[in-house]
This record gives structure tokens, C-alpha cells and sequence, in this order.
């Protein structure tokens, strides 16, 4: 007789009151590559919100916790609700509310200045005669010890001959500083500089210049200030100098533009940005009104202003028939500042012998 095995399988009751899947999360709930992309440009914005609170809070002692607890909650919940859309778009909502609050602040004439900025240049035109107040002059002893002199200058613009643009460089090679001088001949040079406006203990600061962290100045000088400044007294600074290719009636159009953004600055102040609103997208912008259609003509080295003189070499703006790494060579006027320091023929010592610029009228 043959013998016959059943196998008994043991088996569970399958529970029908838990939906399938509970317990585990499904694939929806979980980041894939194709959500990535969007998880990280959502937590770029956050990290910039974060430093915004950081930088720009008007309580200093909060802003080191708020900004750790914000970025904190937003990680927190993305994890939490991590499911393809819900988390980011939490994550976004948050960003959204720090940003409507960072664009509410408001930028201020009264504050507590450093004495070098503590006036706002402003000019009266009367035909071509030009009155500028506030023509700052200082009297430095060293960079930080000095004697603010706030000075009444007047100008003839059928005087005005051209312009000419200073660059200084106080480290990397791909960042500097402009500064436009208007030659009103026998009248002199008025040096236009556009700048953070610093509080009394602050200093720049490259990041802070990407938030709403400095104020934006146009301070008009002597070049014996904000030249002589970069030369003598602050240490690691380059200065180069350039006459520009333009006709007076050029440099007439970019004088009188950028004495109506001061005065419009004097009632309505700017936030500068590292980006938007510095000194190199500024002299761009008045460089486009002598253009027909007043448009901005963009290059990649208007932000890495650092190459900005290249920029103008290669679209002949530049004055002296050299190749330009002989011009930029012939440009660099510390040595020559130093040597003529306070003399009143300062502006013109720092020309002498350079290229691009003649004895008689800086139009070579």
C-alpha cells in the first residue's frame, strides 16, 4: 500500500481592515532622482533666506539663533513631509515669507555714519555753471585717522573736456573698484565714486553686499581723497588709470546723469547690492545714456568688474595705442602718487608721461 503524505502549509489569515502597504512608505513618499534637482535649488533658496535673517535682522543679538532656527525647522520638515511635492513645497511657502519681509526693509538717510560718508553729495545746475555740495576733501593722516572736510565746488561744464576712469585692485584680480574723473581743465578734476555706505564700526564685506546689509553713496572728491586714499594710505591696493575715448559732449551726459542720480539719492535712498546696484552696473548705466535706446551693452566682466578695463580695451574706449598688457602696465600710478602725495598738482603729476594722455588736454 502505498503511503500517502499530506503537506498541511500553515497559514495566516489575511487581515482585510489594513490597507495594502501600511507600514512602509511607497514610492511616492520617498525623493527620487527626479525629484533632487528640485529639493536642492529649494534648499539653495532657503540657505540664502537663512543668511538673510543672519545679515539683515535689525536685532543683532537675534540673528544668529533665528537664522539657526529657521533653517533647522525648514530641514525638519522637508524630512517630515517627504513626500515628492510636499515637503519642497512647505519648504518654499517658508522662503516666500522671509522674502515678502526682506523686500519691506527700508533704506535710511539717518544713521549713524563714519564720518566719510556722513554727507550726501548734491549739485545745482544753472545753465552750465554747476554747484556741488558736499565735494568731499579729506585731510588724511592715516587711512582711518582724518579730518572729513565737506566742501561748495563749482563748475563750468563748457569746461569740460573728458573723462578718464581710475580701477584698484586690493586682491584677487577679478574684482576692483571704478572710479570715474571728470577734467574740467583749469578747474580741476571731479572724482566720482560709487559706494557702501558704512555705519560707524562696520566694514565691507563682499557677502553682506549681496543683502540689504549697506546703503549706496555717490561720493564726488577731490582725487586727492579717493585717489590718494587707495595709493598712500590703504595698504595691498593697485590703482590704474585710463583716459577715456569720449567727446566732451559724452562726458557732459554722463556728468550731468550721475548728478541727478545723487540728488535723487539725497530723498530716496538705495540699498546697494553686490550684484544689482554697485559701482561698476552704475557707471554702465550712465555710460548708456549717450547711446540711442539708453540700453546697457552687457559683458560677463561688468560683474567680474576686475576685467572691465579689457572690456573697454576691446571695445576702444581706451585711449594710448599700446597692446593692453603694456597699456595696463603703464597705467598703474601708485608709485607716482606716492611721490607727488599732497602737491595741488596732484592730478596731474599722476598723468605725466602716461599714455593715452597729452600735456595740453589728456587726448592723446
Amino acid at each position: 500500500m502505498k503511503r500517502t503524505v499530506w503537506a498541511i502549509r500553515k497559514t495566516t489569515p489575511r487581515r482585510t481592515d489594513v490597507p495594502a502597504g501600511a507600514g512602509r512608505w511607497s514610492e511616492k513618499d520617498n525623493w527620487d532622482t527626479r525629484t533632487w534637482p528640485t529639493v536642492g535649488f529649494v534648499l539653495l533658496l532657503n540657505l540664502w533666506a537663512a543668511a538673510a535673517l543672519y545679515f539683515d535682522l535689525p536685532q543683532a543679538s537675534w540673528r544668529l539663533p533665528v537664522s539657526l532656527i529657521y533653517i533647522i525647522l525648514v530641514l525638519s520638515v522637508m524630512w517630515t513631509l517627504r513626500s515628492r511635492w510636499l515637503g519642497p513645497m512647505m519648504a518654499v511657502v517658508a522662503f516666500a515669507c522671509v522674502l515678502t519681509w526682506w523686500l519691506s526693509l527700508r533704506p535710511s538717510n539717518e544713521r549713524a555714519w563714519q564720518p566719510d560718508v556722513a554727507q550726501t553729495a548734491w549739485a545745482e545746475v544753472n545753465g552750465n555753471q554747476v554747484t556741488i555740495h558736499n565735494f568731499r576733501n579729506c585731510d588724511y593722516r592715516t587711512e582711518t585717522d582724518y579730518t572729513p572736510n565737506w566742501e561748495t565746488r563749482t563748475v563750468d561744464l563748457s569746461q569740460l573736456r573728458g573723462l578718464d576712469v581710475f580701477v584698484t585692485y586690493w586682491g584677487s584680480p577679478w574684482i576692483a573698484h571704478p572710479i570715474v574723473s571728470f577734467d574740467f581743465g583749469d578747474q580741476g578734476y571731479v572724482a566720482m565714486s560709487i559706494e557702501t555706505r558704512k555705519e560707524m564700526g562696520e566694514t565691507y564685506s563682499a557677502i553682506r553686499g549681496f543683502f540689504r546689509y549697506y546703503e549706496l553713496i555717490y561720493t564726488i572728491s577731490d582725487e586727492r581723497d579717493v585717489v590718494r586714499l587707495r595709493t598712500n594710505y590703504r595698504k595691498g591696493e593697485d590703482v590704474y588709470l585710463y583716459h577715456i575715448r569720449a567727446t566732451p559732449e559724452q562726458a557732459r551726459t554722463i556728468f550731468l546723469d550721475y548728478l541727478s542720480r545723487a540728488n535723487r539719492m539725497r530723498d530716496h535712498p538705495e540699498w546697494y547690492n553686490a550684484l544689482t546696484n554697485n559701482c561698476t552696473t552704475n557707471i554702465a548705466s550712465h555710460v548708456a545714456q549717450t547711446r540711442p535706446g539708453k540700453a546697457v551693452r552687457w559683458d560677463w566682466r561688468i560683474l567680474l568688474n576686475g576685467k572691465a578695463d579689457e572690456m573697454m580695451y576691446e571695445r576702444g574706449n581706451l585711449a594710448g595705442n599700446l597692446p593692453f598688457d603694456e597699456l595696463k602696465r603703464s597705467a598703474h600710478i601708485n608709485p607716482s602718487a606716492q611721490e607727488a602725495d599732497n602737491a595741488p598738482a596732484f592730478s596731474q603729476l599722476i598723468r605725466q608721461r602716461r599714455p593715452g594722455f597729452s600735456q595740453q588736454d589728456g587726448t592723446e
